[in-house]
């Protein structure tokens, strides 16, 4: 019987509206088992939480579960800033974090920070540098000196902290390519699943990375965002007509997971409840305290 650790966690809401039952569902995630929360980073929102200041309370409110910015987006924060960050909250949580990081989107939003818009080539550069920056400011050791394309430090001791997990959510070949090279995971973009062509077509290249950079590719995980009804009876088609996950019954979510975790080899799945008229609080409830754990038996009997 082969062990797999394969990750369950929940997508938090980040509305300034939402502060309560952002942290009311931390606290049930917590509460309820689950490995791991994550909130989306999108700082040019007035109307979303800084996706670091709210990773920091809800860390403070919870006792288990890990938390993860999914994910950052790096060319608002500069990578040492960002390496002083992720390794303070490592610390203050007794290693309870995730590194998830991203080249970018939506640049015309990211552009009225201030921050210098960069070509697509350039963002995953930037991108790689700063996985490479936040890794050489981890783990203690001697000053660092980097002196990249995108960042420079001069002299910086790296905090005592041992380097999170960084997961990437890498589109493109050459940050797919980024992520065999130096990542530890890997979130397919656009909730895409085992079954869809995103990840047919990404993975390999990947694995190729990983590979070539003398990396056993099966050392990165894939981590899938995946939303979807939990309902009470089965459903007629869990899969819309192009062939993305639309939900089911507890007995069905399981099959599909289940599988995903034996056949496609996934690491982890982050849930985020749908529109569908069900209380996000019981559909939390439902995935922590009937899917998740009936994944994990099946699996653990596989």
């Amino acid at each position: 019987m082969v062990e797999r650790n394969v990750l369950f966690g929940f997508g938090l809401e980040t509305g300034v509206s939402e502060v309560g039952t952002l942290l009311a569902h931390a606290a049930q995630a917590d509460r309820e088992g689950l490995d791991l929360v994550s909130v989306s980073d999108h700082p040019y929102f007035a109307d979303r939480l800084d996706a670091y200041a709210t990773l920091g309370v809800v860390l403070g409110r919870t006792t288990n579960i890990a938390g993860a910015v999914n994910v950052t987006n790096v060319p608002s924060r500069p990578a040492p800033m960002l390496a002083r960050t992720i390794t303070a909250l490592s610390a203050l949580s007794g290693g309870r974090v995730v590194l998830g990081i991203g080249a970018g989107g939506l640049w015309q939003e990211i552009a009225k920070l201030g921050v210098g818009r960069l070509s697509p080539a350039s963002a995953v550069r930037a991108m790689e540098e700063a996985i490479t920056v936040v890794k050489a400011l981890s783990g203690g050791g001697g000053p660092v000196t980097f002196d990249g394309e995108f960042y420079q430090v001069v002299g910086l001791v790296p905090a005592p902290v041992p380097t999170p997990p960084i997961w990437t959510g890498s589109l493109g070949p050459k940050s797919l390519a980024v992520t065999g090279r130096l990542a530890d995971g890997w979130i397919p973009g656009h909730a895409a699943d085992w079954r869809s062509q995103r990840f047919a077509e990404s993975r390999p290249v990947i694995d190729a990375a990983a590979a070539a950079a003398g990396r056993d590719p099966l050392e990165i995980a894939t981590i899938y965002n995946i939303p979807g009804r939990i309902a009470t009876s089965p459903l007629p088609a869990t899969r819309d007509d192009s062939g993305r996950w639309i939900g089911g019954s507890v007995r069905q979510w399981t099959d599909e997971l289940t599988t995903a975790v034996l056949a496609h080899g996934a690491a982890g799945f982050v849930y985020f409840p749908v529109n569908d008229g069900t209380p996000p609080d019981i559909a939390l409830g439902r995935w922590a305290r009937e899917v998740v754990p009936a994944v994990r038996e099946a699996v653990r009997q596989a």
